[in-house]
């Protein structure tokens, strides 16, 4: 099966190349194509749960298969925008069923980073990217809703879909909740992640951690933990069931909201949330 993924991959990338015989060698990548889409045909179960399990592992994949699929989406598509953020969106009250049943993941997981008021009437979570430009935008409007609502309660998840740095920036901020239960650190960490200048990655994440006095072996024992892997593909599941496609994506009360919308915008959805709830 190993041979069988490598010839796939090798194919798949263009990579068999037999020079000397440019004619036999395109008949042999003919046959070789025909045998592994009659294997992937007539093992669908063996395949899909490598796929799942190479998803789980590499969450930056997902970023990159979205990306694919958008290309070939027509250019009118709503959906356009949503790989990597957008300025405004209209919240999507279809999401609801989904949000309800997903409810205990969503609003208190124990994977989660929690912030602001931990018995809040209203939860926010937001789901982010590291190397998200519209996340790096809406950061000051979760710090201000974080100062200015102390009914709040925030919830950060991890959604790394826009290549290896983010996967590897999320996989040290995991380690660095699990070594700081009340977030003062996290949200540190958080900060100068996001909000510093440059692409994320490993290095910058694991410079922001040591900056926040953590324990720096510990914390590379932790990246490589079950916990990590339970966390980011928690978040993975959780955001592909409600549907959500891009960041930043929030859920607040029962509503799911697109985008890098606005610190007013955000109020007005909270305040709404806090009706609904008082109904």
């Amino acid at each position: 099966m190993k041979t069988m993924i490598a010839l796939t991959g090798a194919i798949l990338a263009g990579s068999i190349f037999f020079a000397p015989l440019p004619g036999r060698a395109q008949d042999l990548r003919g046959e070789i194509d025909g045998i592994i889409k009659d294997y992937l045909a007539n093992h669908p179960d063996e395949v899909g749960e490598i796929v799942k399990n190479y998803m789980i592992q590499h969450p930056e994949a997902v970023g990159q298969i979205v990306s694919e699929l958008l290309k070939h989406r027509p250019a009118a598509s709503t959906g356009a925008a949503a790989a990597t953020g957008t300025v405004s969106a209209k919240p999507q009250p279809e999401a609801g069923a989904a949000i309800a049943s997903n409810a205990s993941e969503l609003f208190s997981s124990p994977h989660q980073v929690t912030l602001g008021n931990p018995n809040g009437d209203v939860t926010l979570v937001e789901f982010f990217d590291y190397n998200c430009g519209f996340c790096r935008r809406a950061l000051p409007d979760m710090l201000t809703l974080l100062k200015d609502d102390p009914k709040l309660k925030i919830v950060l998840k991890e959604f790394p879909i826009l290549g290896a740095g983010s996967a590897d920036a999320a996989r040290v901020a995991v380690a660095v909740r699990m070594q700081d239960p009340d977030g003062a650190k996290y949200l540190a960490f958080h900060q100068a992640v996001l909000g510093g200048p440059g692409p994320a990655s490993k290095e910058k994440a694991l410079a922001a951690a040591k900056d926040q006095g953590l324990d720096m072996t510990r914390l590379e024992r932790d990246m490589a933990s079950d916990e990590v892997k339970a966390t980011l593909s928690e978040d993975m599941t959780l955001a592909g069931a409600i549907g959500i496609r891009g960041t930043p994506s929030y859920v607040i009360g029962k509503t799911l909201v697109v985008g890098a919308i606005g610190v007013t915008a955000l109020q007005s959805d909270i305040a709404a949330a806090r009706r609904q709830a008082a109904n």
